[in-house]
């Protein structure tokens, strides 16, 4: 053996000491792995804005979970900005807030929402705009995200949190995946770990229209290389919250199919990660339908329940991944559906009846996403007038409460 200098010698022991009290990790990972090691929660920031003891957990399958859901509604165009370089260097929490809708959201905009009968809330977050060259995520971020959940939490609502245009760094072709999901893993590191504590109604979404923007496809299921990818992030993150404490354990998860496509090319590659959970999965899609009418801005403002074509385009995607899917006991969720505003408010109030009522009949709850736009040439999705707490299309609101009875 060769002989260890006394200096050196010393120093080894000393780091086993410290070793035994929890001053150094002591496992048998060489340190490039402990840098690898996305989980690290010694160092990850918790917010103090999060609970800090475990909340009572009511444990059950996630198709019974999700019957509670009843309709919901996303914090749309908030939290989510993005390519808002304009901002400057570092902008402040509440400018990153207001960048596309110049509102910085309040208790009362959610207490709002709960008292219109939604009991639900789908909370859309960009990260890495907010993260340094490690992904660490800023911690004035981490409390501000953190309030806002805590705003629904104060309504007893569902709540989804999840990471919302991040395609910048969360790639899917084969040649950025390693760094791309490293990133991931390390992103939803520091997630799983402030909201550790939270109770059942937090559900963890790992991502929101996974895709690669201008790809093949983009929108219809992308390439079997992408899909392939895909269903490795979900490994990955199903891995991560499981690893991190607290309620992670058994917390409800929520992956969609590529580009949350109601196509059957992107429904049928999804495949139900490992899980050392049982039965916590959920799936879900996204349904602007039909196109033409809902998103389509140069598209129809008509919708007639009576053609079967306007009825169909909207019902066979429920009903595709209602026999893959919840007939084998994993829950749906349409996490976005709305029709665009076109000057026909008595029609999409229709539309929004049939809908909710088809996707209800089939176990499917709905949120409608909300970007509180209201006027202008752009998605005009606003439902809730976020300045003064109105519904200035309150015909629509009644009719989805009408179609979820």
């Amino acid at each position: 053996m060769k002989k260890i200098p006394v200096f050196l010698l010393a120093f080894l022991v000393l780091i086993a000491v410290k070793g035994c009290f929890g001053g150094v990790n002591t496992d048998k990972k060489t340190e490039n792995e402990k840098e690898d090691d996305p989980v690290n929660l010694e160092n990850y920031y918790t917010s103090s804005n999060a609970p800090t003891n475990l909340q009572s957990f009511n444990d059950k399958t996630a198709l019974e979970f999700v019957t509670g859901i009843k309709i919901g509604w996303n914090l749309g165009n908030t939290l989510d900005a993005t390519n808002i370089n304009w901002l400057g260097a570092n902008p402040s929490v509440t400018a990153l807030e207001k960048a596309w809708v110049q509102i910085v959201t309040t208790q009362v905009n959610i207490d709002t929402i709960k008292n219109a009968g939604f009991n639900a809330i789908r909370i859309p977050v960009s990260w890495t705009k907010c993260a340094d060259s490690n992904y660490i995520i800023r911690k004035d971020w981490m409390d501000r995200v953190t309030e806002i959940v805590n705003y629904a939490v104060n309504n007893d609502m569902y709540i989804i949190l999840n990471t919302h245009h991040d395609e910048n760094v969360f790639k899917f072709k084969n040649a950025d995946k390693e760094a791309a999901i490293k990133a991931f893993k390390i992103i939803w590191g520091q997630i799983a770990v402030n909201f550790r504590n939270y109770n059942e109604n937090l559900i963890f979404e790992a991502l929101n229209e996974p895709r690669t923007p201008g790809g093949v496809n983009e929108w219809n299921g992308g390439t079997l290389e992408e899909r392939n990818n895909l269903n490795e992030y979900y490994q990955a993150f199903v891995d991560v919250v499981r690893a991190s404490g607290g309620n992670n354990n058994k917390r409800f998860l929520l992956i969609n199919p590529y580009a949350a496509s109601g196509s059957n090319t992107a429904m049928n590659a999804l495949v139900i990660p490992n899980d050392t959970a049982s039965k916590k999965i959920i799936v879900s899609f996204h349904s602007y339908s039909p196109y033409n009418f809902a998103l389509n801005k140069n598209g129809t403002a008509e919708w007639d329940e009576s053609k079967t074509s306007d009825k169909t385009d909207i019902t066979n995607s429920m009903d595709a991944y209602k026999t893959k899917f919840i007939d084998n006991e994993i829950p749906v969720i349409i996490g976005e559906f709305g029709a665009m505003h076109k000057e026909n408010t008595s029609t999409r109030a229709a539309w929004a009846k049939f809908f909710v009522k088809e996707a209800r009949e089939r176990g499917i709850p709905c949120f409608w996403w909300d970007n509180n736009a209201f006027s202008g040439d752009g998605e005009l999705f606003g439902l809730l007038k976020r300045d003064d707490n109105s519904f200035p299309f309150q015909e629509i609101v009644n009719a989805m409460m009408d179609g979820v009875k």
